[in-house]
């Protein structure tokens, strides 16, 4: 499947940014989903961020009768245990390996980069993220879940072993069973990777709290970067 070079939306927080934040949005919706989160992160104790919203291709998604939409790979379940688009997880991955390198380009080196997603953005940052060749800063994972999980051991690359991973869910969220986070999760500290783990009292979105965690998270690896 050819890499699909993404358009993206970018909002900075200040000028000359020293470090960027790929946000990776859910199924269905597009780079401006969240937008709006941009001026809730910024904070005085954090370096000038470049945000980059990239939309991912509009895809038939088998999940929903292939009913074209925006999405980072294929659906076909919302089994724990359902069969994973390989092909388009790897395309995914591919297409976000794109725009590090540009960022790269621009100055900006993987150690200053953050992977974020949310529910299918999610799963498509942390099987990106883990698998990367060279160090990021950290991996946001909210209210989504870790694709093959189960080839995670052979696949990591040891550049990122060390990575401290994000994961946030929401303790009612019927779109992506708390379960399934918490196997992903448990799947990544079996092999010793960081994670830091919040739950919150909320459906398939995101908690004013959770913003705060977030904003933390990122003091605290832009601080070691």
């Amino acid at each position: 499947m050819p890499t699909p070079t993404l358009e993206t939306i970018e909002r900075t927080t200040g000028p000359e940014p020293t470090h960027s934040i790929i946000w990776l949005h859910g199924l269905g919706a597009d780079g401006h989903d969240f937008e709006p989160i941009v001026p809730e992160l910024a904070h005085p104790g954090l370096p000038a961020l470049r945000f980059i919203f990239p939309h991912a291709p509009v895809r038939p998604v088998t999940l929903n009768q292939g009913m074209p939409m925006r999405a980072w790979y294929d659906l076909y379940g919302l089994d724990r245990d359902a069969r994973e688009d390989i092909d388009g997880l790897r395309a995914a991955r591919h297409a976000v390996m794109e725009l590090i390198e540009q960022e790269n380009r621009r100055g900006i080196p993987a150690e200053r980069i953050v992977l974020a997603g949310f529910s299918q953005g999610c799963a498509t940052a942390l099987y990106t993220g883990l698998r990367h060749a060279e160090r990021l800063a950290g991996l946001i994972g909210l209210s989504g879940y870790l694709p093959l999980r189960n080839t995670l051991p052979a696949e990591r690359h040891p550049a990122n072993a060390a990575t401290p991973v994000f994961m946030a869910h929401g303790t009612a969220d019927m779109v992506v069973p708390m379960s399934y986070a918490e196997t992903s999760r448990d799947a990544m500290i079996a092999q010793q990777q960081p994670v830091e783990w919040h739950t919150y009292p909320m459906p398939h979105g995101l908690h004013p709290q959770e913003l705060d965690d977030i904003r933390a998270f990122l003091m605290r690896v832009t601080a070691e970067a």
